[in-house]
């Protein structure tokens, strides 16, 4: 699975992707619209942090300016109804910042100026996304929050989603497995959980 990607911009597209060349292999990956806008002139050397989506019909890249974009995004994608599209969409009008801040807030209007979600949309999402906030990238928001033990959740619970669980189920797993550990061991414990819950 693809995490990170260092190379030169070949070229940029209207449909929201770039194409990098990394070490003479062409990637082609979807952006949000201010990363898209901001990106240096062919032959640049750029770095970005990348979500790999595995769909039956395809494996599509996702970049991010930051890993805190992508884990936003990989939130957002846990979300009830959010699929990629969505979650590049919402990241494209809010940024991680003011997403986390909307959440907070319970902030209706602002995620409603994302195109495609409406109120009863932007009302789910943050009942979904609150549940969300110990990952890492968007607890750093947050004054107080555990970075380390978040990231170490925050992992399992991205494995969980790819994995299928929904939030609930992810969150009610995460609540009967040890507050520290490693990914692997919380993992472990989590789908224990879950098998004596289905």
């Amino acid at each position: 699975m693809i995490g990170w990607l260092r190379g030169e911009v070949l070229a940029r597209t209207t449909a929201g992707e770039v194409l990098l060349d990394v070490g003479g292999v062409g990637y082609r990956v979807s952006v949000p619209g201010p990363l898209l806008a901001g990106l240096p002139e062919r032959g640049t050397p750029v770095e970005m942090h990348v979500h790999t989506h595995v769909r039956e019909d395809a494996i599509v890249l996702y970049g991010f300016g930051s890993d805190h974009e992508r884990r936003c995004f990989e939130a957002l994608l846990g979300a009830h109804g959010v699929g990629p599209a969505l979650a590049l969409a919402v990241l494209s009008t809010l940024g991680p910042s003011d997403l986390v801040r909307a959440v907070l807030d319970e902030d209706l209007a602002s995620l409603c100026a994302v195109p495609g979600i409406g109120r009863k949309t932007a009302a789910r999402l943050v009942l979904d996304l609150r549940s969300r906030l110990d990952l890492p990238d968007t607890t750093s928001a947050v004054p107080g929050s555990d970075g380390a033990t978040s990231g170490v959740r925050g992992d399992v619970r991205a494995a969980l989603t790819e994995l299928g669980y929904g939030s609930d189920e992810i969150r009610r797993a995460l609540e009967g497995v040890p507050a520290e550990g490693s990914v692997e061991e919380l993992l472990r414990g989590a789908l224990r959980e879950l098998a004596g819950v289905r």
